[in-house]
């Protein structure tokens, strides 16, 4: 009996919220960044982030207030949460585990961020050698997410058609991203819920997924 095709031959990654949970990490250095000018910030505030470029978060605090530049910004936001994986990776339930089967399977993956390299470097340290073939990083493309361009990357850095691709992701700016590049789009909600979105499924999360399971979900 012959084997029934993968619906994907690659998976990118989305990091913040879908591998990692960095969110509390960004959090706490954006809280501290306001607080050392004298300015509120808080976790509902903070919703106003996710999935954002990091240049777009920074303008967001610029605009309650921050006197700083945009690159200014970014990069103190930066130095906090690296400090805090090189600490510890807070990996999201069912992440390596899923990765460990996709290495197993010989799929390749790749990390389509909007952080930038130092932080999903530090991050990819944390993991087994050879998990992840690329990483598109925020500091590396023209146009971050939603634009198709970040999705489009990583599928080229695998050497796969983006419709031969599962991306995961977490926020709604990615899922916009990886649908509009042609991608198997998988929502899993985190930070904030995700609606039903024409060319996307939507899972409560990782935890349990396998190859197999995935490929059954795009395969729907």
């Amino acid at each position: 009996m012959s084997t029934p095709a993968r619906a994907f031959d690659a998976v990118l990654w989305d990091m913040d919220g879908t591998l990692v949970d960095t969110e509390p990490y960004w959090m706490r250095s954006e809280i501290a960044l306001m607080d050392s000018y004298g300015l509120h910030w808080d976790e509902s505030l903070g919703e106003l982030m996710v999935g954002n470029t990091l240049l777009r978060s920074a303008e967001i605090l610029g605009e309650h207030g921050l006197p700083l530049t945009p690159a200014r910004t970014v990069e103190i936001l930066l130095d906090g949460v690296v400090a805090q994986v090189r600490e510890h990776v807070p990996f999201r339930p069912g992440a390596l585990e899923l990765l460990a089967d996709l290495r197993s399977a010989d799929v390749p993956c790749a990390l389509v961020t909007m952080s930038y390299r130092r932080l999903a470097e530090a991050v990819v340290a944390a993991c087994e050698p050879g998990t992840f073939t690329a990483l598109i990083t925020g500091d590396e493309v023209s146009a971050g997410k939603p634009d198709p361009e970040p999705y489009l990357a990583g599928a080229d850095a695998v050497g796969v058609a983006p419709g031969a691709c599962a991306a995961l992701e977490d926020s709604l700016p990615g899922l916009h991203s990886a649908v509009a590049a042609g991608t198997r789009a998988v929502g899993i909600p985190h930070i904030v819920p995700l609606p039903q979105l024409e060319g996307a499924v939507l899972v409560d999360s990782l935890a349990g997924m396998t190859t197999e399971r995935l490929s059954d979900l795009l395969s729907r």
